[in-house]
């Protein structure tokens, strides 16, 4: 009961309820420590228990995002920063998330299928140097979850991104082959940005800019859109870092040809899953994790979240029981 409350809400919250609708009183600290735990477990659990199963659809779709997790002070000590003293207030937790989408809406639109979404998340690294024997933490787990929802035997295989070089690199060692797509919201709100750096906030001509770029973007001409961005480049480093980013992934930008194919571009589950699974409970206002306590919550989540939660428990039962 405290596992499945502190998934979803504070710990104060957590023992609030339990107390109310259960009639079970653990007071707040006892609810962190005994979710900390759990999460531990958790986490280990999904590094050793890795069963392969078939795809549930024959495309099948793999995600990756970051977002940041504020930690306390002492966790982020000599870590250089986005703030304007140049310090650090957050570490990225980085998720993979994997799903089917064969159904269809009123337009055709590829449609996410209920319950398909499963996610995996943990502050790791993605990166790795040439001579590196073994993957990248992060990228072990991305592997761990492919095979958990058959994404590497699917006969279609598709990589949803925002344009961050590391979920390519990510891409290219484990899933070779595989059609690479930046997520068409990611790549218009680069877009946006760029209006708003050239005409300000709010401005009517800025709006009007920035549709006829989503259009050129919609129908494929980026040619066009590359020629409307040269025209700032010189002025304004917004326009320039977009043209750098949809240069270095235009061969990922072939949203009429992948459409046509019958593929999602931009399904928002990726972005979705970095709220869902880490922002509304982990980046509320005021907290401050440490690196370890956030990964245990984190861990809890995923779990949760992703229906795992009795499977995982039925283990913890059996390892229990036989170790009595």
């Amino acid at each position: 009961m405290v596992g499945q409350a502190a998934a979803m809400v504070s710990f104060a919250e957590s023992s609030t309820l339990l107390a109310e609708l259960a009639g079970v009183v653990v007071d707040a600290k006892r609810v962190e420590r005994t979710a900390e735990a759990l999460g531990r477990e958790i986490a280990a659990d999904e590094r050793s228990m890795v069963e392969a199963l078939p795809p549930s659809a024959p495309t099948m779709y793999l995600g990756m995002d970051g977002t940041g997790v504020p930690l306390r002070p002492a966790e982020l000590e000599g870590r250089a920063g986005k703030q304007a003293d140049g310090t650090a207030r957050t570490r990225e937790v980085k998720l993979v998330t994997v799903w089917s989408a064969e159904g269809r809406d009123d337009e055709g639109v590829p449609v996410r299928d209920p319950g398909s979404v499963s996610w995996s998340a943990a502050i790791e690294s993605a990166a790795s140097l040439d001579t590196d024997a073994t993957l990248p933490a992060f990228a072990r787990r991305v592997e761990r979850e492919a095979l958990r929802r058959g994404f590497d035997q699917a006969p279609r295989r598709v990589v949803l991104g925002d344009g961050a070089r590391w979920i390519w690199n990510v891409a290219a060692e484990l899933f070779p082959g595989a059609v690479e797509v930046v997520d068409l919201f990611h790549a218009k709100e680069h877009l946006s940005a760029v209006a708003t750096a050239v005409y300000g906030t709010g401005s009517d001509l800025g709006r009007a800019w920035a549709r006829e770029r989503h259009a050129e973007l919609d129908a494929g001409r980026l040619d066009e859109l590359l020629a409307a961005l040269r025209v700032h480049v010189g002025v304004h480093d917004e326009a320039r870092r977009c043209l750098v980013y949809i240069e270095a992934n235009r061969q990922r930008m072939r949203y009429p040809e992948l459409r046509a194919q019958g593929l999602c571009v931009s399904s928002g589950v990726v972005e979705a899953g970095c709220k869902i699974v880490v922002g509304t409970r982990l980046k509320r206002a005021g907290m401050r994790w440490t690196l370890a306590g956030a990964d245990a919550i984190i861990a809890l989540r995923c779990c949760r979240l992703s229906g795992r939660f009795e499977a995982f428990w039925e283990r913890r039962r059996a390892a229990t029981a036989a170790a009595r």
